[in-house]
């Protein structure tokens, strides 16, 4: 009995701490050293460095014309902005798209590999010493490149992960609405990671990095982006988080596909994990591992199996020993589940609730990186280096 109550609390406290304790800790450590050291700010370079906008894409007919006129409109010298495509596969009408556009450099190859081949191969072509990373179905805010540029002044910073906003619709479905309440929070941790060392890994939506650092990554690697960003924090340089440079992505179009991109990015966390199990020998990274552990690790593995676990050994407890407390707790989890359910219900009806969704896409979350175990095997045995796309809005 008594080591069950151990379990019981090991798993209530991992989940408190994974999804709340962490970011209540990281607050707290940021406004402490803030009490000792002054940040620093950032300053725009004398001489503005050349920078190539780099763009992977496969079959993107749909918004190649908008991703040129938003590139086209950024603030930055066109003298010292070189966009480049790399259209690995696509047998749309992407590249004759792409024609008409003189400023962009396209660079295509009948195969299809996946996008990490796409940007191994694609890199070859950069000769600028700053590279930003964007995909082809989002809008970059006007001063984006300038901001990242103003970033890599300090030059401890090897990578800049920029802000992912979900764009906000009238009506917002459930898979937008929930996607967007997600980012939020996890914009709110990165720019606290940053401000207390680095931050955790850059998503893929809108991130730089010297060109110099670039490493190439296994094809068959999911998250690309989380992977290229942390080896750079792996050799000793941060990775700075810029709010003021930010990706305006639709959200998924319905729950579906929503699963998709969750399962694979699940997946591609387990992935991660085991590629950058260097990064637990936290005598070696120090604050960099101790980051890295509770940002991502506990989310992407054991965390959402405790979750689920809680319910039934806290039924266990109150059945053998049912003291106010566990009973107690076990209610507002029977309650919890409930409004998930209800939550999924109205979802299913395009109908979304604040109140009943929130638990709902949590739920939706932790069951689908226990479902990325199975993606994760499956891609292992096909061997394959590409994936299907979720749609988005």
């Amino acid at each position: 009995m008594t080591a069950l109550y151990i379990v019981f609390w090991i798993c209530l406290f991992l989940v408190f701490y994974t999804y709340l304790g962490y970011g209540l800790l990281l607050f707290l450590m940021v406004k402490i050293k803030e009490l000792f050291v002054t940040p620093k700010e950032y300053t725009f370079p004398n001489v503005l460095p050349e920078v190539t906008l780099f763009i992977t894409a496969y079959n993107e007919e749909y918004v190649v014309s908008g991703k040129m006129q938003n590139c086209l409109s950024l603030d930055y010298p066109k003298d010292k902005l070189h966009i480049v495509w790399v259209t690995d596969g696509s047998d749309d009408h992407t590249n004759i798209l792409l024609e008409k556009y003189k400023e962009a450099s396209v660079y295509f190859e009948t195969q299809r590999n996946g996008k990490t081949a796409a940007m191994n191969r694609g890199m070859q072509f950069v000769e600028t010493p700053l590279v930003v990373f964007t995909d082809a179905n989002t809008n970059l805010n006007g001063s984006a490149i300038m901001e990242i540029v103003r970033c890599f002044s300090n030059p401890r910073v090897g990578c800049v992960a920029g802000e992912k906003r979900i764009e906000k619709r009238e009506k917002d479905n459930a898979a937008g609405g929930g996607e967007g309440l997600y980012w939020k929070y996890e914009s709110i941790l990165k720019e606290y990671d940053s401000k207390l060392y680095s931050t955790v890994g850059a998503a893929g939506e809108l991130f730089a990095l010297r060109t110099e650092l670039y490493e190439p990554v296994s094809k068959d690697t999911l998250l690309d982006d989380f992977m290229l960003s942390m080896n750079i924090a792996a050799s000793g340089y941060k990775i700075a988080y810029c709010k003021e440079a930010y990706a305006v992505e639709g959200g998924s179009v319905g729950m579906k596909d929503e699963q998709i991109r969750k399962v694979r990015i699940s997946a591609g966390g387990l992935q991660s994990i085991w590629r950058l199990r260097k990064l637990f020998n936290i005598l070696k990274y120090g604050i960099l591992s101790f980051q890295y552990i509770s940002h991502r690790v506990l989310r992407w593995s054991i965390t959402p199996c405790m979750f689920f676990a809680l319910f039934p050994i806290n039924l266990v407890v109150i059945c053998m020993h049912p003291t106010p407390f566990y009973i107690t707790f076990f209610i507002i989890q029977c309650l919890f589940y409930l409004m998930g359910l209800r939550g999924k219900q109205l979802a299913d009806k395009q109908i979304r609730n604040k109140l009943l969704f929130i638990p709902y896409y949590f739920l939706f979350m932790n069951l689908n990186v226990i479902k990325g175990v199975s993606y994760l095997y499956a891609r292992r045995r096909s061997k394959l280096g590409s994936w299907e796309k979720s749609t988005r809005r």
